[in-house]
């Protein structure tokens, strides 16, 4: 029988930390079947009490690349037969 991770995860003292901005823990968590980054980091109170602090990232966020913002660009047009290559801008720019 398979293990079912649904709505459960793990994490693990982070070996690697080099910086007190890197979480102390680190693992995944499955909610309703998504699969997410966990982050910790052990922090102290006000009043002196140790806590843990969390921060939850989808998986599938990291290899989803940025949305990109459509700038327009001039159309390329031939150089005359002297020139050679393409020119860099036409003058139809629709700005």
């Amino acid at each position: 029988m398979d293990y079912d991770d649904t709505n459960r995860g793990a994490i693990f003292k982070n070996d690697r930390k080099e910086k007190d901005t890197h979480p102390d823990y680190k693992g995944t968590l499955n909610v309703a079947g998504v699969e997410y980054w966990v982050s910790s980091w052990i922090k102290t109170s006000q009043k002196g009490s140790k806590f843990m602090s969390l921060s939850v990232t989808p998986k599938d966020a990291q290899q989803t690349p940025a949305p990109t913002t459509y700038t327009p660009q001039a159309k390329m047009q031939p150089a005359p037969a002297n020139g050679g290559g393409f020119d860099q801008m036409d003058d139809d720019v629709p700005f």
